[in-house]
């Protein structure tokens, strides 16, 4: 059976067949030959992270590191050391939260990560980028400053993903510790507690979590939504970056 991430890059593939869009360049994301060197981020592969990576999904993994290709290549985030990957494809009771040490190769954490309530229950199914929503955002993050907030220590994150998750900042998602982030809250409800649209984590790890990831570090939060896919122009880049159009649909076949 195709798995979600398999089933959304098919869309993506045949959208590309069919119109025929050049893959040179996906503004304001492009595609840039890369010198050696070019960047100060260490060249660690996606195979080498999902080595590290218990229930990930490798293509995910490829993805969020393509991205941040994306977003280095065009001057963003050129020293960040740490990649932290989201799959809001997964349930919530399942640790779907990896931060990875990229210089050393090494998964640093695997965590429980809450949505929020305006993205649905148990697996969200709706994400936005508009205030009020109380919806998680999918995209690219690039991490800001730490500040002390209503949910006790707190990072500031800036969208890269315009039109998808730009509105971060004046939103205020950002990463947080809640005390409804557990296993026994899912048990309960059979879904954790949920954020009014920020990536929460277990009260007891967000420090950590947190002081691993702030200032200009990469969070990548996945879901296959089809418009996500065809329409940003980073997400673009990104496939783009895992292959051809021809490519991908044979990653899609082989899955």
């Amino acid at each position: 059976m195709k798995t979600p991430f398999v089933i959304a890059v098919s869309l993506f593939a045949m959208l590309v067949s069919l119109t025929q869009v050049s893959a040179a360049v996906y503004p304001p994301f492009q595609r840039v030959q890369e010198s050696p060197g070019a960047s100060p981020s260490p060249r660690v592969t996606a195979k080498e992270l999902a080595r590290t990576a218990p229930g990930a999904d490798p293509e995910v993994i490829a993805m969020g590191l393509a991205a941040m290709r994306c977003a280095q290549a065009n001057g963003q985030g050129v020293d960040a050391t740490r990649l932290g990957i989201i799959d809001y494809s997964m349930s919530s009771r399942t640790p779907r939260l990896w931060v990875f040490d990229l210089p050393h190769r090494r998964l640093l954490f695997h965590e429980l990560v809450a949505h929020g309530s305006g993205s649905g229950g148990d697996v969200p199914t709706r994400f936005s980028n508009l205030n009020n929503t109380h919806a998680s955002s999918i995209g690219l993050y690039l991490t800001q400053q730490t500040y002390q907030g209503a949910n006790g220590y707190s990072l500031r994150m800036a969208g890269l993903d315009k039109g998808f998750n730009d509105a971060a900042m004046d939103r205020a998602i950002v990463l947080h510790g809640a005390t409804y982030v557990n296993n026994d809250i899912g048990k309960q409800l059979g879904r954790l507690g949920r954020s009014w649209g920020c990536p929460a984590l277990p009260k007891s790890k967000s420090r950590p979590i947190i002081n691993v990831m702030k200032d200009g570090q990469f969070l990548f939060a996945y879901y296959p939504d089809k418009r996500w896919l065809t329409q940003s122009s980073l997400a673009q880049c990104a496939v783009a970056r895992l292959g051809n159009a021809n490519a991908v649909k044979n990653l899609a076949s082989a899955r």
